[in-house]
């Protein structure tokens, strides 16, 4: 009888106490791998989403800078002239003394013009589907960090008071850093190889057409001008909505692209 009884016998406290720790150990340590790993899968979402609005940022303003210049006056040589907004003076429009004598384009800055510029760039072309010659206004606000776009139909006058009287631009792109202000100090220290030099970096640098072949505008001489550009190098460093959730810290992608203009 006593033998059964032996048998029978549970668990005593104790084993019960070892046996709930060890459960409690892998449980914590289970939820602490899913934390880590909703962090990471967040933190990459957040970097791939940047990347592909910044790929198809880049994207567009290629296809605009491809299509610069079309059509030429050329096309109209030899018959009736056609009306101011029915061809295109240059690829690129500039600020100011607009259809007069062009602008000379420095990258960094220290040019003639307001625009082409390192953060402004306005293309004239036709675009696909009109009948008359636009202007296409890429502006970066460096107080919002947001790369904006519009399209105004070519009128007489300054393009870049005609393009910021419109009002009709919208955000192409959100978080651009390439001139960050306050954060600069911050974000050299963080991402040295995106800022060589430390300083604020041009969103658009320039090439223009030389007997040679195309040359950076600053190194083109007396071909410097604004008529005269033949690719637009394309740079966006671009910041994720959130910090990173593993590092706290912020992440930045930088892309870049270059438009070649198609048009003579």
């Amino acid at each position: 009888m006593s033998q059964r009884q032996e048998k029978a016998r549970g668990f005593t406290m104790l084993e019960m106490m070892v046996a709930m720790g060890i459960f409690l150990v892998i449980c914590g340590a289970m939820f602490e791998l899913l934390q880590l790993s909703q962090k990471k899968y967040s933190s990459e979402t957040q970097l791939s989403a940047t990347y592909q609005d910044a790929r198809l940022a880049i994207d567009q303003i290629v296809r605009d800078v491809s299509v610069a210049g079309y059509p030429p006056v050329s096309v109209y040589t030899g018959v009736a002239p056609a009306p101011f907004s029915q061809f295109a003076i240059s690829p690129v429009a500039w600020s100011p003394n607009y259809g007069t004598s062009p602008c000379t384009v420095i990258a960094g800055g220290g040019g003639t013009c307001s625009t082409p510029g390192d953060y402004d760039l306005i293309v004239e072309t036709r675009l696909a589907g009109d009948s008359f010659v636009s202007w296409v206004w890429y502006h970066l606000d460096t107080t919002k960090f947001t790369l904006y776009r519009e399209v105004v139909p070519k009128t007489s006058g300054d393009p870049l008071a005609r393009v910021t009287s419109a009002g009709t631009m919208v955000p192409l792109l959100e978080n651009v850093m390439n001139n960050p202000g306050g954060q600069l100090a911050q974000i050299t220290a963080n991402f040295p190889a995106m800022f060589p030099g430390g300083g604020p970096q041009p969103l658009f640098q320039y090439s223009c057409d030389t007997p040679p072949g195309p040359a950076p505008c600053g190194q083109a001489g007396a071909y410097n001008a604004s008529n005269n550009i033949r690719d637009v190098d394309v740079t966006l460093i671009v910041k994720t909505p959130q910090q990173d959730m593993q590092t706290e810290s912020m992440k930045l992608v930088e892309l870049n692209g270059r438009g070649h203009r198609l048009n003579p």
